[in-house]
């Protein structure tokens, strides 16, 4: 029981630190390119990973894991960072993040065909509940938006949720900071030469703001979120702490309003009522 508690205390803090991903990102993008920031918030998280690595003198992971951890490089390292940079061209960051309340769908789903869970029935009535409620509040709020936005954010979501349930898979054996780590020292050599083929001509005109969200998702959204993230699906069960990521829409309106003076509209309360409501109704019959 204690197990599965902390796994649920680990997995709210990485969608915590997941709600200010979208932000930053739409932050960052007014200075960058989308390309160049998402193989620099690699390059830069790869470094530090690479560090951590060598100073807690990690074993190198075995090679039968190398197949699974470039499912979760490709997946969370390069998968959503471009295709949601390439979404926020076309759509805002309060847009993007009712998106997101299909994740945990999508996270539980290959939880069951990766992680080899099995959740009650009450648990999938649960989830799909809470995606619901979030997808209709899409529908309602995202009315008219482009056809290109809707189709990155969907294919960012399906390359997260199978990188997500893989690294949870993994993080059984590996621990969750390792496994993420190992993932970002795979795809650091590519990620280095792409961020040097892909730099701006001039660093210069960068604003401040731009530099703080690559700060961001480099540190927080690639590398401590992911730890907390993968740690808490390791311990209490992909699909069920899963569904806490249905709180990451509501938690990200907040931060694009806040830092971003963007509108969130007052039927988001309601929704995010429920929502907490499904989530809790999953945890209780995970």
């Amino acid at each position: 029981m204690e197990k599965t508690a902390n796994g649920w205390v680990y997995g709210g803090l990485g969608v915590l630190v997941f709600s200010g991903s979208m932000p930053a990102t739409r932050a960052a993008l007014a200075g960058f390119d989308p390309v160049f920031l998402t193989v620099a918030r690699a390059a830069l998280a790869g470094l530090l990973a690479l560090a951590l690595l060598l100073a807690f003198r990690q074993q190198r992971p075995a090679r039968g894991d190398l197949a699974s951890l470039g499912v979760v490089a490709l997946g969370v390292v390069l998968g959503f960072p471009l295709l949601s940079a390439l979404a926020l061209r076309h759509i805002n960051a309060a847009q993007s993040q009712i998106f997101l309340g299909l994740l945990p769908l999508a996270t539980a789903l290959f939880g069951v065909l990766r992680g080899g869970e099995r959740p009650r029935r009450g648990f999938w009535l649960c989830a799909l509940l809470g995606s619901a409620c979030v997808m209709a509040a899409a529908l309602r709020h995202g009315a008219g938006l482009p056809g290109a936005g809707i189709a990155l954010m969907l294919s960012a979501i399906i390359v997260c949720g199978l990188g997500y349930a893989e690294g949870a898979k993994l993080s059984r054996r590996l621990g969750g900071w390792q496994v993420i780590s190992w993932a970002l020292v795979l795809a650091l050599p590519p990620m280095l030469l792409a961020c040097w083929l892909t730099s701006p001509a001039s660093l210069a005109s960068v604003p401040g703001g731009a530099w703080a969200g690559l700060a961001y998702v480099s540190v927080f959204s690639m590398l401590v979120g992911c730890v907390f993230w993968y740690r808490g699906l390791a311990l209490g069960g992909i699909a069920a702490v899963g569904q806490l990521q249905l709180l990451q829409p509501a938690l990200g309106l907040a931060a694009s309003a806040l830092v971003l003076h963007e509108t969130v509209p007052p039927a988001m309360l309601a929704v995010t009522t429920a929502i907490i409501l499904c989530v809790a109704g999953a945890k209780r019959s995970a």
